[in-house]
C-alpha cells in the first residue's frame, strides 16, 4: 500500500520547494512518488497559476528543423545511433534549411531550432556560414542549436556567428546511469562541462532528461533536480522515454507520462521563469498530453517545419509523429490552446530572469 504524505506536511513541503529552499532526499521521495491524487492536482494547479502569472496564458512557438540524422555516437537509446543501419540517412543542405526558415518566418515563427545528430560534416565553418546567412535574412529572429557536444572554441564561434540558444540534454546526472545509457567513449563529465561552457559563453542554455529511461530510479531523478538547481538553465527539456527500433533498448517499457507531467509542474514551481517545452515525445504518446503539459506548467511548443525527408527519417524513437502541413498544424494548436483558455505568443520568447 502506498503511504502518502499528510496534507499539512505537503503544504509545508510545497512552500519550501517553491521558495527554492534545500530539501532532503526523503522529501524528494515524497514529491516524486508519495503524493495523493488530490495533492498532485493541487501541485499542478499551483504550477498552472504561476505560469499564467509569468506568461499570461501565452505559449511560445519554435520552428523545429531536423537538419541531419547522421550521428557519430552510439547512444543505446537513440534511433539515429551510428550502428543503426536500417534507417535512411539524410543531410539538409544550407539552401534547404534557409528555404524552410523562410517558410517558417512567413507563417510567423520568431525562433528556429536547428536540431541534428553529431554529424561530422557540421563543421564550425559550415555552421557559422549557415547561422550568418539565417541572421542576414532574419535579423530579429532567434536561432537555437541542438547539435550535441562540441569544443569550447566551437561553441564560441557559433555564438559569435549569431546563435542565441543551445539545447543539450544531460539525460542523467548519475555516472553509473549515464554509463548504462551510453558507450564507454562518451563521458558524463564532458557533457556537463559543455553545459557550463555554454552558459559561460552567454547562450540561453537548455538541459534536461528522459523520464523512465532504462535503469532510471527516483534517486537518479533527485540527482537531476539538484543538478538543475545548480546549473540554473534558461530552458529545461524533459519527456517520457520512448523506445527506438534497432537499439539495445528497443523492448524497454516507455516512460511514465504522469511522472513527466508531475515533473513539469515541479520544475515550473522551482524555476518560475524557465522556458519549459511540451516535448514531441509527449505528443507521440497522445495529442491530449500536449494540452495537459501546458496546463501543468509548460510554455513552449515546437512544431516541426522540416522538409518531408527529415520528418520521415529523423526517427530518434518509435512512432514519432510526422506532423501535418504546418499551416494546418498551427490551426490545430490554436484550437487546442483556445479550448483551455490559452493562446499563441508569437514573440521570440527569450528567457527573462
Amino acid at each position: 500500500m502506498k503511504l502518502h504524505i499528510s496534507d499539512t506536511a505537503f503544504t509545508q513541503l510545497l512552500a519550501a520547494w517553491q521558495q527554492q529552499e534545500y530539501i532532503d532526499n526523503k522529501d524528494y521521495q515524497f514529491l516524486l512518488s508519495k503524493l495523493s491524487e488530490t495533492q498532485t492536482e493541487m501541485l499542478m494547479l499551483t504550477a498552472q497559476q504561476l505560469t499564467e502569472q509569468h506568461f499570461n496564458k501565452g505559449v511560445y512557438l519554435r520552428g523545429l528543423l531536423e537538419i541531419t540524422n547522421y550521428c557519430k555516437n552510439n547512444c543505446f537509446y537513440c534511433g539515429i545511433r551510428a550502428d543503426n543501419h536500417s534507417i535512411t540517412r539524410y543531410r539538409l543542405n544550407n539552401e534547404e534549411i534557409l528555404n524552410a526558415c523562410k517558410k517558417g518566418a512567413e507563417i510567423g515563427f520568431q525562433t528556429f531550432v536547428l536540431q541534428g545528430g553529431e554529424d561530422p560534416t557540421l563543421t564550425d565553418e559550415r555552421l557559422c556560414t549557415l547561422i550568418r546567412n539565417i541572421k542576414s535574412q532574419f535579423p530579429q529572429h532567434a536561432i537555437t542549436l541542438s547539435l550535441g557536444e562540441r569544443s569550447h572554441n566551437s561553441y564560441k564561434l557559433l555564438k559569435e556567428a549569431g546563435a542565441d540558444r543551445y539545447l543539450l540534454r544531460h539525460e542523467t546526472h548519475n555516472p553509473a546511469h549515464y554509463s548504462h545509457l551510453h558507450p564507454t567513449n562518451m563521458s558524463l563529465t564532458h557533457r556537463l562541462e559543455c553545459l557550463y561552457q555554454l552558459k559561460e559563453l552567454g547562450f540561453q542554455t537548455g538541459a534536461g532528461m528522459m523520464i523512465g529511461s532504462p535503469g532510471q530510479t527516483i534517486e537518479h531523478i533527485t540527482e537531476d533536480l539538484r543538478f538543475l538547481d545548480e546549473l540554473k538553465p534558461q530552458m529545461i527539456g524533459i519527456g517520457p522515454f520512448v523506445p527506438a527500433a534497432n537499439t539495445p533498448f528497443q523492448q524497454h517499457t516507455s516512460g511514465s507520462t504522469e511522472l513527466t507531467l508531475l515533473l513539469l509542474s515541479l520544475l515550473r514551481l522551482r524555476h518560475p521563469n524557465v522556458l519549459l517545452p511540451a516535448t514531441t515525445a509527449l505528443n507521440t504518446r497522445s495529442q491530449q498530453l500536449r494540452t495537459r503539459a501546458i496546463i501543468c506548467g509548460a510554455n513552449v511548443l515546437m512544431p516541426n517545419i522540416s522538409p518531408a525527408i527529415a520528418k520521415e527519417n529523423y526517427q530518434i524513437y518509435q512512432n514519432k509523429q510526422n506532423d501535418c502541413e504546418t499551416v494546418q498544424q498551427l490551426q490545430q494548436i490554436e484550437t487546442s490552446l483556445t479550448n483551455i483558455g490559452y493562446h499563441i505568443n508569437w514573440s521570440r520568447g527569450d528567457y527573462n530572469a
